[in-house]
């Protein structure tokens, strides 16, 4: 399965792309999904309702489907939180998987940077990033590929490429 992640800071326009380059990926008829990482707590269900009942009862896992889309969630109590590779498997095959977070993972990444968050930029310690994605391109210092953050079409091709995928 080829997956490409989307890394940053907090507040560095992560999200925004990969909605983004979804779009871009779909017009070219590509079947795309995504994983996203969260760093805390996180509701899926509203308190209230019987999926969150059934999970407040103590359900290990709870599917919820409609006419329209299915999903499983799942209880990790104490357990550890599931690597990549497990949560790859979990998901049905697809021209590319987008990967929010996950920043410390090996895959290959895009790296958004807002001057705004004064953070330094990953890509000058991790190897997985192939490139930054940046609202000031000409202040990036490094030595991989710069892109303009609102550039969805170039960072498309640009994973499209690195991946080898043709379209």
């Amino acid at each position: 399965m080829n997956i490409y992640g989307i890394v940053g800071w907090k507040d560095s326009g992560k999200t925004g792309l990969v909605e983004r380059l979804i779009m871009e990926f779909r017009a070219l008829g590509l079947r795309v999904s995504t994983i996203k990482h969260a760093h805390h707590n996180f509701e899926v269900d509203k308190p209230g309702k019987d999926s969150w009942r059934h999970r407040k009862a103590g359900a290990g896992e709870i599917l919820i489907s409609s006419q329209r889309r299915w999903v499983l969630m799942c209880e990790l109590g104490d357990a550890e939180e599931p690597g990549i590779g497990s949560l790859l498997e979990k998901l049905s095959p697809a021209d590319l998987v987008l990967v929010e977070g996950y920043k410390r993972e090996t895959h290959r990444k895009i790296e958004c940077h807002r001057q705004a968050t004064r953070q330094p930029l990953l890509a000058c310690s991790d190897p997985g990033v192939r490139a930054v994605a940046s609202d000031v391109p000409d202040d990036c210092e490094t030595d991989r590929p710069v892109f303009h953050l609102d550039d969805s079409a170039g960072i498309a091709r640009f994973i499209l490429d690195d991946l080898q995928i043709t379209r």
